[in-house]
């Protein structure tokens, strides 16, 4: 039995479709459903059971786990809740990594991109205790997610036990099907794909610095089907351990994504540039780009899938469908 804890959110809800895929019935997602419409992620998925996270800790008393994917998580870059975010993000993981190791479970958690802050520090994996001390996140989230991988790397430092399997994924910027519910933190594609194909005007931020064209701030974009690959490599690799970048490896502006839009209608561009709201202008980051040097020496070679074949993928089998979802 498998358990996927954020297992009805985006990049969750798609990691069940592959484990659905591949012949896995046996899963247990833990989450919170609401009334955004999450559940549409999961409509045509086979579960055992969906646990509210609450429950977890009664749940899990006397079973055992082929593994946990934890990928539940406050995952909202402008969150302000301190307590709660780290409550869920942080001492909801402890919790999960203490069950994990006494039950010698293996645990492949959710890490972030938004732990490299401005990416003065550089975006290398390096898990060791003094690297990981460098990083200075840029918001909330960011910090959580940083504060459980220092957790992990003090107990190696120290020699304690960790799960038998233990590896975390610092995402960078995943973008897909089943992101719907995610409201303003849904990719710039989804939010912005009806005006695409509208022919209405499409807002990309301008540049409020130096050198930087308006629409030209990049990220690593990757889509979630690579990510999903990366776990599910996991899964069947259970001697690899480590922190690990989970991006293509390449960054792209955020024009080149809305262009590739475009493109995959066969429609001509139409964009203009609004000014940044000055509330996020002191954290937002202009550059990120993963090394995924490490993955490819644990023995990863999936490849990633292109800026402009992702896109093409997306908005051919799912944006451009009555039916979206997965």
């Amino acid at each position: 039995m498998l358990l996927v804890t954020g297992g009805a959110g985006f990049i969750g809800s798609n990691v069940v479709a592959a484990l659905n895929d591949s012949g896995r019935s046996d899963v247990v997602v833990c989450d919170l459903l609401g009334s955004d419409g999450k559940w549409r992620n999961l409509a045509k998925r086979q579960l055992v059971d969906i646990v509210p996270p609450a429950e977890l800790s009664n749940w899990l008393k006397g079973r055992k786990l082929d593994a946990v994917i934890h990928l539940g998580a406050i995952s909202e870059t402008t969150a302000t809740d301190g307590d709660l975010v780290i409550e869920t993000n942080f001492r909801f993981s402890m919790r999960l990594l203490d069950w994990c190791t006494e039950g010698a479970v293996p645990l492949i958690y959710a890490s972030s991109a938004a732990t490299y802050g401005d990416g003065a520090e550089g975006f290398d994996d390096d898990a060791s205790l003094a690297a990981l001390k460098k990083l200075r996140p840029m918001n909330l989230y960011g910090w959580s997610k940083q504060l459980f991988d220092l957790a992990v790397a003090e107990r190696i430092a120290r020699a304690e036990k960790l799960p038998p399997q233990w590896a975390g994924l610092k995402f960078f910027n995943v973008f897909g099907p089943n992101e719907y519910h995610k409201g303003s933190m849904m990719s710039v594609l989804a939010r912005r794909f009806d005006d695409v194909k509208a022919g209405r005007v499409v807002q990309l931020f301008k540049s409020h610095r130096d050198g930087i064209a308006d629409g030209d701030q990049r990220r690593d974009f990757i889509y979630v089907d690579d990510v999903v690959r990366v776990i599910l490599w996991l899964l069947a690799t259970p001697k690899v351990s480590g922190l690990f970048n989970v991006g293509t490896g390449k960054a792209r502006s955020f024009k080149d994504l809305m262009l590739a839009a475009y493109a995959a209608l066969g429609t001509r561009p139409n964009i203009d540039y609004v000014d940044m709201p000055e509330q996020i202008r002191g954290a937002y980051q202009y550059f990120t780009e993963s090394k995924v040097d490490r993955l490819r020496r644990a023995g990863y070679n999936g490849g990633f899938t292109a800026l402009e074949d992702a896109v093409k993928a997306y908005v051919g089998d799912y944006l451009d469908r009555p039916d979206r979802f997965r």
